[in-house]
């Protein structure tokens, strides 16, 4: 009986100590609560690199942050990605500047700053290191990161990029009419962009470039440029996908993207 119990005290405080250690692993929240999205999720606000930073927190594991594309919110991230996400990792999904629960002030946009916004986020979380995946707009501040500050990332999606913002501006110009001024500063950032591809040999991340073959506002020629710049990259072509790739096949999207997130692509020769 004494060894039966001594036995069940012994596996109790191991799964104490393992569940305790699982929960030590998730982000807590910084700053203060703002508000809830439809789901119910918490959005919180934190001041960090000079402005209030909106984001929420969803689901547990390895972090990964979530950056989305010119004129978009938190909000119109996929859900069926966001609910597949969300079971391996846990998402830092976040505003960017001037746009929805993230303040903006009168620095000029650059994607330098964007960047740095993002680090920003990070350390107020406690964050050292994280995965992360960048659509669009999104995308080019992955680039950026990448460039600027691979020591504070693991692995990196790169989706729907380009290595020239001026391009990207000639393709939407005429549909940004009526929009909000900050989306004007965002298309006005963009226009400045160029890649510089000589430095991304020196990219040690593992990342991940995906694209719809018949995109037409950054089309796939950047992506295959990246891809075969950056030492081991993947490249995902989606076959008559357009810009809006993550939204016309999420579920399809969201296995590629948990696949290569979930392999361990470094092979140690034995010499």
């Amino acid at each position: 009986m004494k060894k039966n119990l001594s036995l069940l005290f012994a596996i109790i405080m191991v799964l104490t100590i393992y569940v305790s250690a699982a929960l030590a692993q998730n982000i807590m929240p910084a700053g203060k609560q703002v508000g809830r999205d439809k789901q119910g999720n918490a959005i919180y606000q934190v001041h960090a690199n000079g402005i209030d930073i909106g984001y929420k927190l969803i689901g547990s594991g390895e972090p990964m942050v979530m950056i989305m594309g010119l004129g978009g919110t938190m909000e119109h991230w996929q859900p069926k990605i966001i609910d597949a996400f969300s079971k391996k990792f846990q998402l830092i999904i976040m505003d960017n500047r001037g746009m929805g629960y993230t303040t903006a002030n009168d620095t000029t946009f650059s994607y330098k700053l964007f960047a740095d916004d993002v680090i920003g986020l990070m350390d107020s979380l406690g964050v050292k290191k994280t995965n992360v995946l960048g659509y669009s707009m999104g995308s080019t501040i992955t680039q950026k990161l990448l460039l600027e500050y691979p020591q504070r990332f693991n692995k990196a999606v790169i989706h729907a990029t380009s290595t020239d913002g001026s391009n990207v501006a000639k393709a939407l110009q005429g549909k940004a009419v009526n929009v909000p001024r900050t989306v004007i500063r965002q298309l006005e950032a963009t226009t400045h962009w160029k890649t510089p591809l000589d430095k991304l040999p020196n990219i040690p991340n593992q990342v991940m470039l995906v694209v719809g073959t018949a995109d037409s506002t950054v089309g796939a020629d950047s992506s295959k440029t990246i891809a075969a710049a950056i030492p081991g990259a993947w490249l995902v072509q989606f076959k008559k996908a357009t810009h809006q790739l993550m939204y016309e096949a999420p579920d399809v999207f969201a296995r590629i993207v948990l696949t290569f997130l979930n392999m361990d692509q470094t092979v140690e020769v034995k010499r």
